[in-house]
């Protein structure tokens, strides 16, 4: 009677040392020696180390190729020098597929050594590097952790639709379509989703693309994001969203220090700290970075790059947090929809999260009051009447609310120092690039 050989997952070959089994993945490496051969083979998390030798192994290693997608029977065996503890002696493979022709890019080197244009255009390749595709990795594990800090704090998660009859924001930075002959949007953000859905579960969040038509070429944008939006009502004031915000990124860390140390390890990560993140008000932060930098202010409205960099650099030397709310900001600068500070109907009841020198989330209270809305969209020019669904929740009561909005991808950049977003990004969208 023949031995069923067992086909295991790569993070179970620990348990089967001594054993036969069976286990597919990619061809990655292979490197060849005199007499065996190291063949790395790529599995959906892990690349293994297996040893191709002609006493063993009933095939010829010519068999094989990079990128071939293969069924490997072999036998574990127990390798000290190995940092899992063990390696795979090759005895028969099965090849499911063969590529077409050799890679346009070395994959399977530490890094991919090429430009950033090259990187992602050949993506759907280039991803198949052991850090490419740790980065999302990582960034899984972020969304992990956010999803269960909302969900611990009775947060539903919500799906909203990204074709809308009006932009949440306003402004020319919105991409219109045409919707059977009528004219529609790629949403800007779930904004009046999430609002109207707080008069349904109190507290929502989503974690989808949003879309912002702005011609900018930077490193920091992306015409196509990831919004990891929030909403939460009955709040007594503001600083419930902040420290909500504080307990989602918390959490994120956690669930990436618990689960995915191999990814850290190997992208180098170190995990700042977020155990008490300071705010200062927008005024205070321009005249803290004019004073400390010798700096002239020159816009009195909205913070420059620069600003937010040495803003970042002050908070870490004074406090040793590499996070900072920002709150306050000038009402000229915040959508329709954000609360004015009843004391001081020239700031709004909102805040940015800036992290290591880049914002990354905005948010704050909205107003739920309709008289008070309508009256701020007319001030601004707007016609109410083209919100009506939207004024609908106001109309027909709604609590003190608000929420924020938090950049997926910038979130991830900075977190693992890239220079780009766009190095954090899976397939991303700008004004040069929609494939692949």
């Amino acid at each position: 009677m023949v031995n069923k050989i067992t086909r295991v997952e790569a993070n179970e070959l620990v348990n089967h040392i001594g054993e036969i089994i069976e286990i597919h993945g990619s061809i990655y490496k292979i490197r060849k020696m005199s007499g065996f051969a190291f063949v790395l083979l790529r599995t959906k998390r892990e690349i293994i180390q297996c040893i191709y030798s002609a006493e063993i192994s009933n095939f010829g290693i010519e068999e094989l190729k990079e990128e071939c997608c293969v069924l490997v029977i072999a036998k574990v065996v127990p390798e000290e020098r190995s940092k899992v503890g063990y390696e795979l002696q090759m005895i028969n493979v099965e090849i499911l597929s063969v590529p077409a022709m050799e890679s346009p890019i070395v994959i399977n080197n530490k890094l991919v050594d090429t430009s950033i244009e090259n990187l992602l255009d050949f993506r759907p390749i280039t991803l198949r590097n052991a850090k490419e595709r740790a980065i999302f990795k990582i960034q899984e594990g972020i969304c992990r952790g956010f999803r269960k800090c909302l969900e611990e704090n009775q947060f539903t998660e919500i799906h909203t639709p990204k074709i809308v009859s009006e932009g949440a924001e306003g402004g020319a930075n919105i991409f219109s379509l045409n919707y059977f002959g009528k004219s529609a949007y790629l949403a800007q953000s779930p904004q009046f989703y999430k609002q109207t859905m707080v008069g349904v579960f109190e507290r929502v969040f989503e974690i989808a693309p949003v879309f912002r038509a702005e011609k900018h070429d930077t490193a920091r944008h992306l015409n196509e994001y990831t919004g990891v939006d929030f909403e939460m009502g009955y709040i007594k004031d503001f600083s419930e969203i902040m420290d909500m915000e504080v307990l989602m990124i918390q959490s994120a860390f956690a669930e990436l220090e618990e689960h995915y140390q191999k990814e850290l390890e190997l992208l180098k990560v170190e995990l700042p700290k977020a155990v008490e993140i300071p705010r200062i008000r927008f005024g205070e932060a321009k005249e803290l970075v004019a004073k400390t930098y010798n700096r002239v202010i020159r816009d009195l409205e909205d913070f420059e790059p620069e600003e937010e960099k040495l803003l970042c650099e002050t908070i870490k030397k004074k406090t040793g947090s590499e996070f900072v709310f920002v709150t306050h900001y000038p009402t000229k600068k915040r959508p329709f929809y954000a609360m004015e500070n009843p004391e001081n109907r020239e700031e709004t009841l909102s805040f940015d999260l800036l992290f290591r020198g880049l914002e990354i989330t905005t948010g704050g209270q909205r107003i739920h009051n309709y008289e008070e809305q309508v009256r701020k969209m007319e001030e601004r020019e707007m016609d109410p009447n083209a919100f009506e669904s939207y004024l609908m929740i106001h109309k027909y009561g709604m609590p003190p609310h608000g929420g924020l909005g938090l950049g997926l991808e910038r979130f991830t950049s900075q977190l693992l120092g890239f220079s780009n977003v766009r190095y954090a990004t899976l397939f991303p969208r700008d004004i040069h690039r929609v494939t692949p």
